[in-house]
């Protein structure tokens, strides 16, 4: 057993400690470290209670929105509940134990789970491989974009663009400047749907494909989406799925039966594993089985020996990071398929859908529906019709903390003025739901009567509004102390 530091009697002009040697005398900390990096005087550290600093700590962490505590309608988002049973499940022993680079033979039982959890986004997407590798979504989208662009200069073609539509997620055009490729825009039509028509002058012979989200981001299916492929397919192109709506087709509709030939999967949107707070992220991808030669590796190989990692696979992109993925996160995602079931997982889609249009006739007794009265698991409302009164969707989203619920995304997608994205996601209760639509009855009676208190909003939480302009044009990235120790505003840097 490692004996603790011991305390010396204090000297004038220094604070001593010996280290034990074990089996002689106590040897003075001089003796290990120079005398210059010796404290002359104690740290000037705060005298606390451990009940005052545990309270401390608790009161700060209820002062954050937490999907524990709180609803999330944020669409595009996905802020679902985190079933605690999978928390355990990855946290067992066997797997929280696990070295990343352990030999194979000593890692069988998760190697095998991770090759299970290939085996099942693949019958639910419909492609015929998957790589858990990806950290994250977007790092997926990159992944997908690399394999395209390597399938097609294999095939000796020169294609440098992409095509992605005006309703896209904003990482798709960033991911296809990664992997080195050309964005265009393709519009969309008034009901914001992608249409053969609008496609077919955009394909031509530079174009290595399309990117497309179904549901897109509007909450919408794509209704042309076979007459898409066949029309990208004729014209040498691919077509790349992202999957970050796949929670609204579970058990419907797949992606690799639309004419999908390459998609990523996002694991905290479809698959209940935490998201937040910058990660942790998980981004697997699946693609045909003639792009599965591109996949990045290690990938895990089932033999008649077990389980092992190879990379022998010559037109593989490489390799993504440094071991295979965020295996904690695929574990819950495992945890939650085998939970679930087939069955279960269509009645995800159910309920994101039912949940969905439920929430949005509330909105349509206030708002503006720009898109229609039926949506996916997602819809996007409007608060033009409200700026008469000088309310904006920014003032609605405030006036929402105040009632204990988390703002819907507002001004995204860009192409709808004043626009918000709500997504109740599938474990919502219908109590929840129409708490929310009668805090959106008091807003709205609010707008109508005293439209200028919205501006104060919020009243109730720990801050009021921010001046986030200036906080993004210069923000405070270090934080220092004063002479007294102290947190001091000019130390402030």
């Amino acid at each position: 057993m490692v004996e603790p530091l011991l305390m010396e009697k204090s000297s004038p002009g220094r604070i001593g400690f010996s280290l034990p040697t074990g089996d002689g005398p106590e040897e003075p900390l001089e003796k290990w470290l120079p005398e210059a990096l010796l404290r002359k005087r104690p740290a000037a550290l705060p005298e606390l209670s451990e009940p005052d600093v545990v309270r401390h700590y608790t009161r700060l962490s209820h002062l954050n929105a937490s999907i524990d505590g709180n609803f999330y309608p944020l669409g595009s988002c996905t802020m679902k509940y985190n079933p605690k049973v999978n928390d355990l499940a990855a946290s067992l022993p066997g797997f929280e134990r696990l070295h990343p680079l352990q030999e194979a033979q000593d890692a069988q039982g998760t190697l095998g789970i991770l090759c299970q959890l290939e085996r099942f986004l693949c019958a639910l997407t419909g492609f015929g491989a998957f790589t858990l590798n990806p950290a994250a979504g977007a790092q997926g989208e990159l992944t997908g974009l690399l394999i395209i662009r390597a399938a097609h200069r294999k095939r000796g073609e020169k294609r440098t663009k992409i095509l992605v539509p005006a309703s896209a997620h904003g990482t798709n055009p960033a991911s296809a400047t990664l992997a080195g490729l050309q964005t265009v825009e393709v519009p969309t039509s008034e009901r914001g749907l992608v249409t053969a028509a609008a496609l077919e002058p955009l394909m031509r012979d530079d174009v290595a494909g399309i990117m497309m989200t179904n549901p897109n981001t509007y909450g919408l299916f794509e209704e042309e989406i076979l007459d898409v492929s066949q029309l990208v397919h004729e014209r040498g192109g691919l077509l790349y799925y992202d999957g970050a709506n796949l929670n609204a087709t579970l058990g419907y509709a797949r992606p690799g039966d639309m004419g999908f030939d390459v998609c990523h999967i996002n694991l905290h949107k479809t698959f209940s594993t935490p998201h937040g707070g910058g990660g942790p992220g998980s981004g697997p991808v699946g693609v045909t089985k003639e792009l599965e030669p591109y996949l990045p590796v290690p990938r895990i190989v089932r033999n008649e020996n077990g389980y092992t990692m190879r990379e022998d696979f010559p037109d593989t992109i490489g390799r993504l990071s440094a071991f295979q993925g965020n295996v904690a996160i695929a574990l819950r995602a495992y945890a939650y398929v085998r939970q679930l079931g087939a069955g279960g997982l269509k009645q995800v889609s159910e309920s994101a859908v039912l949940g969905a249009n439920y929430l949005l006739q509330k909105f349509k007794a206030h708002f503006d529906l720009p898109y229609g009265e039926r949506c996916m698991h997602e819809f996007v409302a409007s608060a033009a019709n409200v700026k008469a009164q000088d309310v904006r969707a920014y003032d609605i989203a405030k006036r929402m903390l105040d009632f204990g619920f988390h703002s819907p995304t507002v001004y995204f997608p860009l192409g709808v003025p004043e626009g918000m994205m709500v997504e109740p996601t599938e474990t919502e209760s219908k109590e929840t739901l129409d708490a929310f639509g009668r805090m959106l009855d008091q807003i709205a009676e609010e707008i109508r009567s005293q439209p200028e208190s919205l501006h104060a909003a919020p009243r109730n939480a720990p801050v009021r509004r921010l001046d986030e302009v200036n906080a993004a044009r210069h923000p405070v990235l270090r934080w220092s102390f004063g002479p007294s120790h102290g947190p001091s505003e000019a130390g402030l840097k």
